[in-house]
């Protein structure tokens, strides 16, 4: 999740000084803010970074040369569905992302309709080369996988590259709208006084800070106080995060509320960044904070960094084209409170109150935005029970606000929030694991029944185009190069257990076992 500092990569301690009260920046917050704070005149001068220039086309002419000299003409059939979906996605990008007025009918995505049947077709076509019924499940299932990734290929990589381009050439605010931050935290003694002296020493001229204690049992309230001068500090009886949100919505004066979680530290000029957001557009009811993994520690927190960095460098900055980001985080998100106030309290309906909270604003016909340069820095899972915790509550919840809002993928009123971003997400949590789980077994069924060769090709084109993103997701956010070195566990070693943490979720939700709130152990300094 700009550049981190080698003391984050070799050690778990914070940056601020124990001995000391004094509300200094964290350094790794400096040198990110240095790296990513740019003045006009220079954001005119580099308007065109021709290194991810170089690595955008580096993946579509290594997928044209690999349709044109290796694979054959099955493999082309699969590459031409994902082609024509990615252009009629840009096409119709050119449509208004404000839906509000849009008129609904009852109709189904298109790309989800073309992704699901996609393998009918493949199947189809395996049959008519002539290739037996041993041969014809590892083919199919990788055909599929090669129409998915395609797709995504051409439409995320080009937009990803566009709203970098755009984002830079954003003007510095001339009105300063208040803003009142909202830190909702509940037995976070290890972690909150960080945050909080992030908060205060975070450039904005017109801030309120609310802390919203939600019935700690530790020393929170009690860290918390001492921070009386620069924070309005609230108290109440334990009821969930949800809750604890809407009681310091009661509480903000501003018109913007930012929402920060309470092991998140914020960067210097995060504020002024995620306001820009919304000067694109008077209909942006929310903008999303670019979200890094600070203790960067072993190999498990590193996948992590490297995962946030290519899921919002690449697909999220995609969707930021849409107007249709589909998760404005808890870790760091900005809320118009007049448009929050129209659709809602959060809701305790979901165990993922930020997921279901902008899915209800898009199904309003809103805009939501992502802001890159407003960085936080948020503390992942060290250990891999932690990391299952965590990542338990966020895909029983996805589903659960997918559930909810199932009504939202037949509806054409809903504008681009229809037509791409519910069926990606769907997509990704029921399909994408149940391929990439079961690949791997597939690639040594392939080998097993002879295809060994045409296996490995796809999975060598799969291992390229992925190295390819996660560079280029790096070059836009001016990251750590030694981040590319776990590349391969995104594919290899670290997917399996999404993967397997997704299906899991799946089998709970259909078993009706009811979704628990859970929580990673908070390691502080």
């Amino acid at each position: 999740m700009s550049n981190p500092d080698k003391n984050l990569n070799s050690s778990n301690k914070t940056p601020f000084s124990k001995s000391s009260t004094a509300m200094s920046t964290p350094e790794f917050v400096d040198k990110a803010n240095s790296a990513k704070i740019y003045d006009v005149k220079k954001e005119k001068k580099q308007k065109i970074d021709f290194v991810q220039v170089v690595l955008a086309a580096s993946i579509f002419a290594f997928l044209g040369g690999m349709i044109y000299f290796i694979l054959g003409p099955i493999s082309m059939v699969a590459m031409s569905i994902g082609g024509v979906l990615s252009i009629y996605h840009m096409f119709s990008n050119r449509t208004k992302r404000f839906s509000k007025d849009h008129k609904g009918r009852r109709a189904p995505s298109i790309l989800l309709l073309v992704l699901i049947g996609s393998p009918f077709l493949m199947g189809g076509l395996v049959a008519y080369e002539g290739f037996s019924l041993l041969e014809s499940p590892s083919r199919i299932l990788l055909l599929w996988a090669m129409t998915i990734s395609f797709w995504t290929t051409m439409l995320f990589v080009p937009m990803s590259v566009m709203s970098k381009h755009k984002e830079n050439l954003q003007t510095d605010l001339t009105h300063y709208p208040k803003v009142s931050v909202i830190v909702p935290a509940y037995n976070e003694e290890k972690v909150i006084q960080k945050t909080l002296e992030s908060m205060i020493e975070t450039k904005y001229p017109r801030k309120e800070i609310l802390f919203v204690d939600d019935g700690s049992k530790d020393r929170t309230l009690e860290i918390a106080k001492q921070f009386k001068k620069d924070v309005i500090v609230l108290h109440k009886e334990n009821g969930g995060k949800a809750s604890a949100l809407n009681y310091g919505l009661q509480y903000a004066k501003g018109e913007i509320v930012v929402v920060v979680d309470a092991d998140t530290i914020i960067g210097r000029n995060s504020l002024k960044e995620i306001v820009k957001g919304f000067e694109v557009d008077e209909h942006v009811a929310a903008v999303a904070g670019n979200i890094k993994v600070r203790n960067r520690v072993n190999w498990i927190t590193k996948c992590q960094a490297l995962e946030y960095l290519v899921g919002i460098q690449v697909i999220r900055r995609a969707f930021d084209t849409f107007g249709s980001i589909t998760v404005v985080p808890g870790a760091l998100g900005a809320f118009k409170k007049s448009f929050v106030s129209g659709t809602g309290a959060y809701g305790k309906e979901t165990i993922v109150e930020d997921f279901d909270q902008t899915i209800k604003l898009l199904k309003a016909g809103l805009i939501t935005q992502g802001s890159i340069k407003a960085v936080a820095y948020t503390e992942a899972p060290s250990s891999l029970s932690d990391f299952v915790k965590q990542r338990k509550r966020w895909y029983r919840g996805n589903i659960q606000v997918l559930k909810r809002h199932t009504d939202a993928l037949t509806n054409t009123r809903y504008g681009n929030l229809q037509k791409i971003a519910l069926p990606f997400l769907f997509l990704s949590i029921f399909i994408t694991p149940i391929i990439g789980f079961t690949s791997f077994f597939n690639v040594i069924y392939g080998v097993a029944t002879g295809d060994a060769w045409w296996v490995f090709e796809v999975a060598g084109i799969f291992m390229v185009v992925h190295f390819l993103m996660s560079a280029l997701a790096i070059r836009i956010d001016e990251e750590d190069p030694k981040l590319l070195w776990h590349a391969g566990f995104l594919l290899f070693g670290f997917k399996q257990i999404v993967d397997f943490l997704l299906l899991k979720a799946i089998i709970e939700q259909l078993t009706r076992r009811k979704a628990t709130w859970t929580s990673a152990k908070r390691i502080g300094d």
